[in-house]
């Protein structure tokens, strides 16, 4: 098992008020925390009051000199990444056990957005959680060991997939197979392809994922985009 790392990275703090949400950027393999935190801002207008957190994943990204990865990614077998969303997962629920305590937030105030190798992380650590988050948006990811989920899901919170079928990294195909696994373990699941989009997140992505979240939240959006005030 791997050493325990305490992660850290940049943060966003509320809009208004103290956090009375958690939303937690998961970055992908060789970037950092500050590769997301760039969207909160996005995100806040629908969350103003949310605190934005994106960990720096714990390992130092082994293909280059800069960057952080959840895993490595030198062995691109199903088998390597179940063992390494395993190995990582302990380290990002001790993260997210110490933000909400910190906050004095409950567990249904904590939505996840993960990128690639952040989406596999997002989605193995939420669905197995004794408590379900608000929510997770998954970007360009994929749903690792689909097998495994039936005998280890412990919560179902809704999920939002978006995917490029122009993506080279991980092919769009991995849409369409998590969504599949994710409605027959009876976890709510949005899903959608954007047309022409490469292995990255493009507007109309992220306005779903703020849609979403202002839906996870119990906020509302007008046709603009802006949030309604009940």
């Amino acid at each position: 098992m791997a050493a325990m790392t305490e992660l850290k990275g940049p943060s966003l703090a509320p809009a208004e008020g103290k956090p009375e949400q958690l939303v937690m950027f998961l970055h992908g393999v060789g970037a950092d925390g500050n590769d997301l935190i760039g969207l909160a801002p996005y995100f806040q207008k629908v969350a103003p009051r949310a605190l934005f957190v994106a960990p720096n994943a714990p390992f130092p990204f082994d293909m280059a000199a800069f960057g952080f990865q959840w895993f490595s990614l030198n062995d691109f077998s199903l088998t390597a990444r179940l063992r390494g969303v395993r190995s990582a997962a302990p380290m990002l629920d001790a993260f997210i056990d110490s933000q909400l305590g910190t906050l004095g937030l409950r567990e249904d105030k904590l939505v996840l957005i993960g990128f690639s190798q952040g989406t596999m992380m997002a989605l193995h650590v939420g669905l197995r959680r004794a408590t379900a988050p608000a929510g997770i948006i998954g970007y360009s990811g994929m749903l690792v060991g689909p097998e495994t989920l039936a005998a280890e899901i412990r919560s179902r919170p809704p999920v939002l997939l978006v995917h490029g079928d122009a993506d080279a990294v991980l092919p769009v195909e991995a849409l369409p197979a998590a969504t599949a696994a994710l409605e027959a373990a009876g976890v709510p699941v949005q899903s959608h392809v954007r047309p022409g989009l490469g292995h990255s997140i493009d507007e109309p992505g992220l306005l779903l994922g703020m849609s979403f979240l202002a839906e996870s939240i119990g906020a509302s959006l007008d046709q603009k985009g802006d949030l309604k005030h009940a």
